[in-house]
């Protein structure tokens, strides 16, 4: 329900009488790192991490040290996390990821591969693999990876999303568009994933679509407007404004029944 203070305190109430309950203290961390404050997450995923070695709250503190910018440690604690047997994919993820951001490309390639060989079907770390190779513009070995992972399992959005993503690069804007609409259908509440629907649309010269599905992401409550607008700007078949009022103003004017 996105009631992360809530969700905190109430965690927070149990670790001042019981410092040491496990599931509190991932609760804990979780709400406060959703709240950007990954230093306050540090101790109390330390002190469970030490009682239950548990690789999901391992992973988390990884997560809140590499926040915190306690870069170094991030990657030794995520390094011992990976070691564990049953193999936790998503803490070859995190690793992974971390390295990626270090710009450590071939070292989060090792990390990928060496979890996908411990544990093959596990799709988060397909999709981990398919953005390092979108990130260094490998976008064919990009789209073969998330294609696998929506064979797979046609129920992730998150690939139907990627697979868009490098279809939109590649120009295959059409092809784009329909798995856009797809996602949109299992979760109509992502504005990003509408404008990017607004921008295949306008590049297929779809302009009253296009204009209509960017101005219903805007009028859904989400602070998209300004990329609303750089979609308007960005495409043959879109539009400048010279002052972002009238831009926006453009967008608030929703006709009726376009959801």
């Amino acid at each position: 329900m996105q009631r992360f203070d809530e969700a905190e305190r109430l965690a927070g109430n149990v670790l001042k009488s019981n410092p040491g309950n496990v599931p509190a203290a991932k609760l804990f961390g979780q709400a406060v790192l959703l709240q950007s404050r990954p230093a306050e997450a540090i101790a109390p995923l330390q002190r469970a991490a030490r009682r239950s070695r548990d690789p999901a709250i391992e992973t988390l503190l990884g997560r809140a040290l590499a926040e915190a910018g306690r870069g170094a440690e991030a990657l030794d604690q995520l390094r011992q996390t990976t070691h564990h047997r049953p193999p936790y994919p998503l803490a070859f993820v995190e690793l992974g990821d971390e390295l990626g951001k270090l710009g450590r490309f071939d070292e989060a390639l090792a990390v990928f591969e060496a979890g996908l060989a411990l544990a093959p079907d596990a799709p988060v770390l397909h999709m981990a693999l398919g953005y390092l190779h979108l990130n260094r513009n490998h976008r064919a070995a990009a789209r073969t990876l998330f294609q696998r992972v929506r064979a797979a399992a046609p129920e992730r959005y998150d690939a139907r999303v990627a697979l868009a993503n490098v279809m939109t690069l590649d120009g295959d804007y059409a092809g784009a568009a329909d798995l856009y609409r797809q996602a949109l259908e299992m979760r109509p509440e992502d504005a990003m994933t509408r404008i990017s629907l607004g921008k295949c649309l306008l590049e297929m010269g779809e302009r009253a679509e296009g204009e209509a599905t960017l101005r219903a992401a805007t009028r859904r409550g989400a602070p998209v407007t300004g990329m609303a607008i750089a979609a308007l700007a960005a495409t043959p078949h879109g539009r400048f404004f010279l002052r972002p009022s009238a831009a926006a103003r453009f967008l608030g004017e929703a006709p009726p029944g376009v959801s």
